[in-house]
């Protein structure tokens, strides 16, 4: 559980907000979920979130334990940053905000947003998102294997 001190009510969505609610953080958490996992990464991110900002978001979900990291054991500079239980908990939100974006919103649709759109609308909801989360899951397991073969040279 995330342990939260001073906020402003005792409403589930406005403490949410408070974590999740700026600009940046669900953008992270997207490019974390299409399987963008270093600094490098992000700031390429088609947002061109600032390099500042950046570092304050990151600083800010791993306080409330939504992400976590390892140091790539090749590079010592690089950090590699992966979803927590309670990060990845959080698609069924991605999902909903893309679906609602699609039928709400009239606007050109990145590539990858359309593709996605197109490879899932005419799917259950929670087909989808079991299949997304089963998929990072996936991911992280590689990246974690990876990091123990690489420690263990």
């Amino acid at each position: 559980m995330i342990h939260i001190e001073n906020n402003r009510s005792g409403c589930p969505i406005s403490t949410s907000l408070e974590i999740l609610g700026d600009t940046w953080t669900l953008i992270i958490i997207r490019d974390l979920f299409l399987e963008r996992n270093t600094f490098k990464e992000f700031m390429n991110g088609p947002e061109k979130i600032s390099s500042n900002i950046l570092s304050d978001r990151l600083r800010k979900l791993q306080k409330y334990k939504l992400i976590g990291y390892f140091v790539n054991p090749v590079d010592k500079k690089i950090k590699k940053y992966y979803l927590t239980e309670a990060g990845i908990n959080l698609f069924p939100v991605i999902y909903n905000l893309i679906m609602w974006s699609k039928n709400h919103i009239e606007m050109d649709f990145a590539p990858i947003s359309i593709e996605w759109y197109e490879n899932n609308y005419h799917k259950p909801q929670d087909l989808v998102i079991s299949e997304s989360i089963s998929a990072y899951r996936s991911f992280r397991d590689e990246l974690f294997e990876t990091q123990e073969l690489e420690m263990k040279y």
